[in-house]
């Protein structure tokens, strides 16, 4: 069984306090809330909001981070001393082991996607296995779509017929 698809509201969310560990900090006194919003059912990924107030700081990346800032705006230097602004709108990812520095002026929002990192070998199988899972229930995944596509052949018109049955869908922009 599946879970329930997950509807959350970032910028909404209710943030409980998750301070900065104070060896990190560089700069001022942020001060970080945050709350997970939702988890994976094998707990590998989970989905979180998180704010900070003004002040610099290093970050280390135990997991993958995939976030998109709600509000706000934070200057992030990454390990070869890169800087970019990142404000609302904007995405980011910080592989597991990575490090960077980041400068808040004011406050900032963000939504985040974290996950466990997992080795080469045991992804592709697991994507494997999934693909086999896929084809015995009658579903594939469309990697231009992103998402799980249901196969099935529903009666055609003569030129619908005409089409290959394999022709990719295509996302509308």
């Amino acid at each position: 069984m599946s879970q329930p698809v997950a509807f959350v509201m970032p910028a909404d969310a209710e943030l409980d306090p998750s301070p900065i560990h104070p060896s990190w900090i560089l700069e001022g006194t942020p001060q970080a809330r945050s709350t997970r919003l939702t988890r994976s059912a094998d707990r590998t990924a989970s989905v979180y909001a998180w704010s900070c107030t003004a002040g610099r700081f290093r970050w280390y990346y135990e997991l993958d981070e995939f976030l998109h800032i709600v509000s706000g705006e934070v200057f992030v230097t990454n390990e070869n001393g890169d800087v970019r602004r990142l404000g609302p709108g904007d995405l980011a990812y910080f592989p597991a082991g990575s490090t960077s520095l980041w400068y808040v002026p004011k406050e900032v929002r963000k939504f985040a996607v974290c996950r466990h990192s997992m080795p080469r070998p045991l992804g592709f199988m697991l994507r494997a296995w999934n693909r086999l899972i896929g084809l015995i229930a009658g579903r594939s995944f469309d990697s231009s779509l992103g998402a799980v596509v249901t196969v099935s052949r529903p009666e055609r018109s003569d030129a619908a017929a005409a089409a290959p049955a394999w022709a990719p869908l295509r996302r509308r922009h």
